[in-house]
């Protein structure tokens, strides 16, 4: 046995996340990180591309159909390894320390410090546009900061009272979605003939572009895998995952398609064009200009359910990394009173902080799809491969449909990252860059570990 094994193994021993998570705060985790800006801002974009209501309802219909092959892959890999850290785990058995090291290398800064800066500006982004804060660059960081900082100290204390903050801003995220979808249908001044072969919804559409409209549908359902992070904290986890990923991925996916039929019900196709912001547009036609700000308040308190979820799971990754021992050691510590992993929790925070107040989050966003899209795909790989090289491992979930639904996740995933790159190869190829850049920094781990 080597130093760095045995330093794994010691660290392992001597800390370990109290089970206090049941299969409704997992399932939270879920729905909360699928449901982010995603869904308020993608529609435009993927009917300017398509041109075609029901290729942009095909396309998120096949997004959620990718994001389940994955989830039921997800369920028999995290019910095997039921241990904090998600794919990094996974990686880390299947091919090697040196690929859970990339996975959670990358996590650090593209899977979770970024998207908490990002998901924090927008929030103080949409608090400005309803005129609750001053328009200013001062008033915007403040209040992004700010909101990243109460997360971060409400997760730092405890499990159980971020468990029940996150519960909450995702009932409340759900809250005011269904809301807004029954109240739009029932009183808002929308089209009910929008489906109807005479209004333009059922024209033929560009194929060629769905590859690409698919890169920004899978951003949206990108979280679908959020409750294997936290594997280690689940009560009963053979019975809690997949229940967890399963269902949170099927009321996304159902949440989702409502959303956009409502759009398409709310404004005419030409509205919708190449809008970002396709929210206002539509709460604006079905309740009039009036109503635009009260959107963006909704939409800031629904971000916070994203933002929570993000800092809940982030650190758990980090964890586990240090207790694996490729990692800095203080990450790997458990608070002696609130039982999580502090430590990792403040790194993230300060990161997110410093993309916030830098700017510098803007340029990792254009790469976070493409990044968080390559460590899945050789995880669900994996499991093919343990099937192979362990079939008499212990299973307490098989995953249905084998090997037809993670070979359905493998071939979908990797046809996109190939149009991704072929597409949008700047991003891609930085993407594939900050990988290749964790290689140096793991082999330093190493040396200093042996």
């Amino acid at each position: 046995m080597t130093s760095t094994d045995q330093t794994s193994r010691n660290i392992r021993n001597a800390s370990s996340l109290a089970r206090r998570l049941g299969v409704g705060t997992a399932t939270s985790i879920v729905v909360a990180n699928m449901i982010g800006t995603g869904i308020f801002t993608t529609t435009g974009l993927l009917f300017a591309q398509l041109e075609s209501g029901w290729m942009v309802l095909l396309c998120w219909l096949l997004g959620g159909i990718i994001a389940l092959c994955g989830a039921l892959s997800y369920a028999e890999l995290a019910t095997m390894m039921p241990h904090a850290g998600g794919e990094y785990v996974y990686l880390r058995e299947v091919y090697g320390p040196w690929a859970g090291f990339l996975t959670g290398w990358t996590s650090f800064f593209v899977g979770f410090s970024a998207p908490i800066a990002a998901t924090g500006v927008a929030i103080a982004a949409y608090l400005t546009a309803a005129g609750a804060i001053p328009d200013s660059w001062l008033a915007g960081k403040t209040i992004a900061v700010g909101v990243v900082a109460a997360l971060t100290a409400i997760h730092y204390c405890g499990v159980r009272p971020g468990a029940w903050v996150q519960n909450t801003l995702t009932v409340l995220k759900l809250a005011l979605l269904a809301g807004l979808i029954i109240v739009g249908f029932t009183i808002g001044k929308g089209n009910p003939d929008f489906l109807s072969a005479s209004s333009g919804f059922w024209t033929g559409g560009r194929w060629g572009q769905v590859g690409l409209a698919l890169l920004w549908v899978m951003f949206a359902y990108s979280g679908w895998n959020a409750s294997a992070y936290v594997a280690e904290e689940l009560r009963e986890p053979a019975r809690s995952l997949p229940r967890s990923l399963l269902l949170g991925t099927l009321v996304v996916m159902a949440i989702y398609l409502l959303v956009n039929l409502l759009l398409f019900f709310s404004a005419p196709a030409a509205d919708l064009r190449g809008v970002v912001a396709v929210g206002d547009v539509a709460v604006r036609h079905l309740f009039g200009e009036g109503a635009g700000s009260k959107l963006s308040v909704i939409i800031a308190a629904a971000l916070l359910s994203s933002l929570s979820a993000y800092v809940f799971i982030g650190p758990r990754v980090y964890y586990a990394m240090a207790r694996d021992g490729l990692f800095f050691r203080f990450a790997a510590k458990i608070h002696p009173r609130f039982e999580t992993p502090a430590a990792s929790i403040l790194a993230q925070g300060v990161c997110a902080a410093v993309m916030i107040l830098s700017g510098t989050f803007e340029q990792l966003l254009t790469y976070i799809g493409f990044a968080l899209g390559l460590f899945p795909w050789m995880a669900v790989a994996g499991l093919l491969w343990l099937r192979r090289r362990d079939p008499a491992r212990e299973r307490p979930y098989h995953v249905w449909g084998y090997p037809v639904v993670p070979l359905l996740y493998l071939a979908a995933m990797a046809w996109i990252l190939v149009l991704s790159l072929v597409n949008r190869p700047g991003p891609s190829l930085l993407a594939l860059a900050t990988v290749a850049a964790g290689l140096p920094f793991y082999w330093l781990v190493r040396r200093n570990a042996s």
